[in-house]
């Protein structure tokens, strides 16, 4: 696993020996990156299903100004605060151990907004509707934000969750990726 473009470019990334985390692979993390736009400028960032901290790692590289990581798994985080050291600007990252509702209850206390979320529970706990209706009683998401759903290719996301439209969709062998924009 790699950063695949940006100032990080080709920097090895540690992840998980064991099969309790699903990395997002390089070539859906590229075509993904490519959809949403190759490059950014100043966005924050929230990775709530980090396992790695892959996607929130390519986006600072790509331009982002901020990203905070969400992982619950104590090993995942350590994995993910390893990579955010080779990166050299641990500055731009915030790591939380939490469940993703508590981390999105405190966010909301901190009165974060984001622009771009990545959502990639794990598959057989689908919770990508209910993580989308807090972030949006919690108003932690900003105008044009760009929601990324990571699924299991069977699985169906609504066509839009109010204010959210989904956007793109797209199949990639055993993975589905959903992306919805905020238009409100």
């Amino acid at each position: 696993m790699r950063v695949i473009s940006g100032n990080y470019r080709k920097m090895a990334l540690k992840s998980l020996s064991k099969d309790t985390t699903r990395p997002t692979t390089d070539k859906i993390k590229e075509s993904l990156f490519n959809m949403i736009g190759p490059y950014f400028d100043g966005e924050n960032v929230l990775d709530l299903y980090s396992g790695s901290g892959a996607l929130a790692i390519e986006a600072i590289s790509r331009g982002a100004r901020s990203a905070v990581c969400v992982e619950k798994y104590f090993p995942a985080l350590k994995v993910i605060q390893e990579n955010i050291r080779l990166t050299k600007e641990e500055q731009k990252f915030v790591t939380l151990k939490q469940t993703a509702e508590r981390a999105l209850l405190q966010l909301a206390q901190d009165e974060a907004l984001f622009d771009i979320v990545f959502l990639d529970p794990p598959y057989a706990k689908q919770t990508i509707v209910q993580d989308i209706d807090q972030l949006l009683q919690l108003n932690l998401l900003g105008q044009d934000c760009l929601v990324i759903c990571e699924t299991d290719k069977n699985v169906d996301l609504p066509e839009e969750i109010k204010p959210l439209q989904q956007v793109r969709k797209q199949n990639y062998g055993l993975t589905k990726i959903t992306i919805y924009r905020n238009e409100a």
